[in-house]
Formats: C-alpha cells, structure tokens, sequence
C-alpha cells in the first residue's frame, strides 16, 4: 500500500497535534519524520548535511539516504539544531549510536521543558556500554525518555507498508504518547515497560544479521541460517535476562521480530556488510563507499564487552568478532561453533 493509499483509508488514531522535531536525517530518522507530518504535526527534520536540508526543502526527498520516496511537502528541514529544536513537545533522536551523546548534548539547552524525548537509534554505547535511551538520559536527565524500536525497513515505513513496532518507556505516559503521534493506518505502535530488553533486541539483532550475511556470502543454506538465528535469539535473550530485561520481550517485534527482518531482509545494511565478508571481503572493503551506517559492526564490540562483563556467553558473538576483528576466516569461526561442547538446548 503506497502512503497516499494509506492516507486514504483514514486514521482511527485519536490524537493532539504536538510540534515535534527529529534529529537526524538518516533513512530512519527521514521516514519517521514524514510519518509524523502525515499525521498531522508539525516537523522540523534536523540533518548535518546541507545537500539533505536543500534536497527536503525544495524537492521534498531525500535521495541521499531515501532515495525513490517522495515526502510530505509540509515537512521542513534545518541544519541549525536551535531552530529544530524550538518549541518541540517530542523530540526523536535518530543519529548513529556512536554520534548520539554528542548529537544530544549540542541541543540540550535548547530542549522546552517537559518535552519527551524518544530514542529511534539502536545501539549500546562502546565506551560506556550504555543503551542508548541511557545515554540520552545522561546527557538531559530531566525528560522522559522512550525507546522506539522493532522490525521496520524505512523505505517500507515510508512508502506505507503495514508495519509494526514497539515504544519503550518506564514513564507508560510518555510511551502512550509516542504511540498515538505515530500510529496510522498502516503503523501500529505497541508500547511496553521493558526498556532494556527493547533496546538490548534492537542492537543485539545487528550483530546476528552480520553474522547471518557472512553465512549467505559462503553459499551455505537454509539449514544454517535457521540454526544461527534461532542460536541468536537464545544468545539474545541470555544477555538480556542477565541485564534486567525480561525473557517474552525476545520473543516480541524487538527481539524475534526484528531478528527476522534483519536477518533474512535483502534492505538490511548489516545483512549485506556480512554477504560481502562471506564473499572474500575485508570489513574495510565492505565498509567502503557507505552513506549509511552498519550498526551491528560497532554493536559487535559492545555486545562482546557487555556479555563478557556480565559473564555470559554469547558464542555467536564471539566467532562475530573474531571473523571482523581478529581476521578468523569465517569457516573456521563455523567449525569452531559446531564442534563445541555437547549441551541442553535449555541451558
């Protein structure tokens, strides 16, 4: 169904107009703006490229990062966070993971008091090993904070495929309220108390799609990819119970949904990175020439030293990083998971 379509069918959401701002201009963050002015708030998309700020203004695209999708006229971009940020009741932070703290930190003072702010970056800090409604926070501890996550392709989002997804939060006031500026007639936002396990299955599953890539780049088959993302989910879920997430959220659109979309979707970035190191590629080859930002290289690192500091084993993780880091041919790093010690499958 295409957005106009959607359109056509009529919002049975109930909901108040909230100025809103979204910073970052990326494929996700460009989307959820246009959803959010389709619904009928005002929107100002903040972006560090000129060339998007000019390319949304004057043609109402984004060709750089969402390239084919025509977007809402009404929706207005700036390269000033200042002017993006002023008067904003909600406020989506949309930036790659290892730019988010500083992102927030250079608009702080610029945040309208009580303005919610929801997290659509999925990811664990490297340096502190924070998620990244944690880091937020950190940076402007006086807001509530809402991660927003699960299964969803932006270019699907914007081009109105139903889709549905997940709005985190321990303020349910604050998730209630993300839920109804973004829910439409072909987005279904559920909300959920469980902050860590929505986040930890946003970044965890980016390392499972690298990993899953890698064994889609030697030519191996069904069998394997099964293993590895079933495998995957239970790794997943370990860490996650481990931390204070709670072991049905895995099970829900941010941990096996998710998983699913990444692992096995031809517009996964993560996906793709890992089919060209499964075809020969060093992660640099593979990396090279990219706007957009593979997540799961920088969550690989994190997971590693999250697990390992909260001593779980995450053995999929762990051949991950060996095969990105360590230089480990990638069939060796399958030998060396399947040869492993004989065990339950519900330890």
């Amino acid at each position: 169904m295409s957005t106009q379509m959607s359109e056509l069918v009529g919002d049975h959401v109930s909901r108040s107009v909230i100025p809103c701002a979204v910073i970052g201009a990326g494929a996700w963050g460009t989307a959820i703006a246009d959803r959010l002015v389709r619904n009928g708030h005002p929107v100002t998309l903040w972006a560090r490229e000129t060339d998007v700020v000019s390319a949304v203004n004057s043609s109402h695209e984004n060709p750089r990062f969402l390239a084919g999708v025509s977007l809402a006229p009404a929706l207005r971009a700036t390269s000033a966070m200042e002017e993006a940020l002023r008067g904003a009741a909600l406020v989506v932070y949309a930036a790659p993971s290892h730019v988010l703290r500083g992102v927030v930190d250079a608009g702080r003072r610029e945040l309208v008091d009580g303005a919610v702010l929801a997290v659509a970056t999925k990811g664990i800090e490297r340096e502190s090993l924070a998620l990244m409604t944690e880091v937020v926070a950190d940076v402007a501890p006086v807001h509530d904070v809402v991660a927003l996550s699960g299964p969803s392709f932006a270019v699907e989002v914007a081009s109105g495929q139903p889709t549905a997804i997940v709005a985190a939060s321990n303020r349910a006031a604050a998730a209630q309220l993300v839920q109804r500026a973004l829910s439409a007639s072909a987005l279904r936002v559920y909300t959920s108390d469980d902050v860590i396990g929505v986040e930890l299955g946003g970044a965890l599953k980016n390392v499972m799609a690298l990993a899953t890539g890698i064994l889609d780049g030697l030519g191996l088959g069904f069998n394997p990819r099964a293993a590895l993302m079933t495998r995957g989910l239970a790794e997943m879920t370990r860490l996650g119970v481990a931390v204070g997430a709670r072991a049905e959220t895995f099970a829900g659109l941010a941990g096996l949904g998710d998983l699913v979309l990444t692992c096995t979707g031809a517009l996964s970035r993560n996906r793709a990175v890992g089919v060209a190191i499964g075809q020969g590629l060093t992660l640099e080859q593979a990396l090279e020439g990219k706007d957009s930002v593979a997540e799961g290289v920088l969550n690989t690192q994190s997971a590693r030293a999250l697990a390992e500091r909260a001593n779980v084993e995450m053995p999929i993780v762990e051949a991950t990083y060996r095969i990105l880091f360590d230089g480990q041919s990638p069939r060796e790093a399958i030998a060396e998971l399947m040869m492993r010690e004989l065990r339950s499958e519900r330890d």
